[in-house]
């Protein structure tokens, strides 16, 4: 699995005009891919990592602090550019295997009691967020 950990002091993601997840105060956006090898041992340790990084302000975690995390998933995240002008999409797993690795992610964060908001799987999303700092992570379990 991979993911882009954004430390925010807000975000939401928006699909066909309506507010499906937010962020209201100082989190984490963490945009979440899968690929064809990923299985629960993947999912348990990127929750881990999202809830545990020490990498909101003074280096405090999401648990240190409570802090709210939205999640929301993102297949180009595996996107190849090294040939060609076109990125190739092989090395993202496909829709029926990745939604339920990236919905692990949600219910193992919230498993361990963080606050967790979610953008809509496969639908077409508009993000907005605040990053903070900027600080922005690529973490591959």
């Amino acid at each position: 699995m991979r993911a882009v950990l954004q430390r925010v002091t807000r975000a939401s993601v928006t699909v066909a005009g309506e507010v499906v997840g937010a962020v209201e105060r100082p989190g984490l956006l963490a945009l979440v891919a899968a690929t064809h090898a990923d299985g629960p041992a993947q999912v348990e340790a990127m929750a881990r990592k999202i809830a545990e990084l020490r990498i909101l302000r003074d280096e405090l975690s999401v648990s240190d602090v409570g802090a709210p995390v939205l999640v929301v998933s993102q297949f180009t995240l595996y996107g190849q550019t090294r040939k060609g002008r076109r990125p190739s999409w092989s090395d993202a797993a496909p829709g029926p295997v990745a939604e339920p690795l990236v919905d692990g992610v949600v219910a193992a964060l919230r498993g361990r009691g963080v606050e967790v908001a979610t953008g809509v799987f496969g639908a077409a999303m508009e993000v907005e967020l605040v990053n903070d700092g900027p600080f922005t992570v690529v973490v591959d379990v």
